[in-house]
């Protein structure tokens, strides 16, 4: 049997992959109970962008851009880059907002995980 972080790390790594699931399949997977799979979320969502969408077709997503191991800008040092953009030659700005782009954390407006009894 698998421990409750083994198994967290299991489904961070499963939503990085696929992008989505539904509690169906990972309490399949996982051989765990709903309530299990809800709290396994909740607390991956307190440090990790996941976010859930109901109805047919909804399910747990991972936002768009966050990948597992990825180093990300903090965010007084995003702040920084973004102010030395004015100064830069079109050529500089174009690679600094490509860099902004790869390295900045990804928001999403739903980020946090919220489970909706249906």
């Amino acid at each position: 049997m698998q421990s409750a972080v083994d198994r967290r790390i299991a489904v961070l790594e499963m939503l990085c992959g696929q992008r989505h699931v539904n509690i169906a399949n990972l309490m399949f997977e996982f051989n765990v109970s709903r309530s299990t799979v809800i709290r396994d979320l909740q607390v991956l969502s307190i440090s990790h962008p996941i976010f859930t969408i109901p109805g047919n077709g909804g399910g747990i997503y991972i936002a768009d851009g966050y990948h597992l191991g990825r180093k990300y800008l903090k965010s007084y040092q995003e702040t920084l880059l973004k102010k030395l953009l004015i100064n830069l030659n079109e050529e500089d700005y174009k690679i600094m907002v490509e860099i902004l782009h790869i390295f900045t954390y990804p928001v999403n407006d739903r980020r946090i995980f919220k489970y909706e009894f249906t």
